[in-house]
């Protein structure tokens, strides 16, 4: 009966060892994986969210998808503006004596390449909505709207991808806690979000530390 029972008793180990370790390593490959991944994808979404702030400054709105968006990198030109404080004395009729009148004065110097201003010589924008994931190839969801607040048209945008997309090949179960994230450390909600289509932000959903992580990783890599 010992003879038996040990050969089973020694496998029981292993595999319940075996068990132990991956409950305790898969997490941690996990949030390897996650944390790389989503460094890539929040800096693609700045790159996205530094374009669309310039469409809105040259044209007023934000574009509506990528097509567009690209087009105005390509073609755009920022308007170089120097605003300097004057003054002036007037004539007032009513109490016959002259008033200092300050007033600002605006000289357009010239133009500058949106281009040049936000990527120089790279040409990596113009593949700005697919999304850096290995093993797959999707793109980034993007939308632009005019919301009504307090009276004022705004106009908004939104650019996101589903986490699921991104840690497509990872555990399920992990998965499924990492979309359900609520959390000031964690990247919230099913999504990775830059800006908003209800709210007036450029803001993603991600917390500081991401940012910093994205520059850690850029100087890594």
């Amino acid at each position: 009966m010992k003879k038996f029972l040990l050969p089973v008793l020694w496998i029981l180990i292993v595999f319940f060892g075996y068990k132990l370790y991956n409950s305790i390593y898969e997490p941690i490959q996990f949030n390897k994986v996650k944390t790389e991944r989503y460094a890539d994808i929040i800096r693609s979404l700045k790159d996205i969210g530094s374009a669309q702030i310039a469409h809105k400054s040259v044209t007023g709105y934000y574009a509506e998808d990528f097509k567009r968006l690209i087009e105005f990198i390509d073609t755009a030109q920022y308007v170089i503006v120097e605003k300097r404080d004057s003054s002036y004395l007037e004539y007032d009729r009513v109490y016959r004596i002259d008033i200092l009148r300050e007033v600002q004065i605006v000289d357009t110097l010239g133009f500058a390449s949106v281009k040049d201003s936000l990527f120089g010589d790279s040409d990596h924008y113009t593949s700005m909505a697919k999304a850096p994931i290995k093993g797959i190839d999707t793109t980034f969801s993007m939308k632009a709207d005019v919301i009504d607040k307090n009276g004022y048209q705004v106009p908004v945008f939104e650019v996101s991808i589903a986490k699921e997309l991104v840690l497509h090949d990872q555990n399920a179960f992990l998965l499924e806690q990492e979309k359900a994230t609520v959390s000031v450390d964690g990247v919230n909600g099913p999504a990775i979000i830059l800006g908003s289509l209800s709210e007036v932000s450029t803001n993603g959903n991600w917390p500081t530390i991401y940012d910093a992580g994205t520059q850690e990783y850029n100087i890594k890599k």
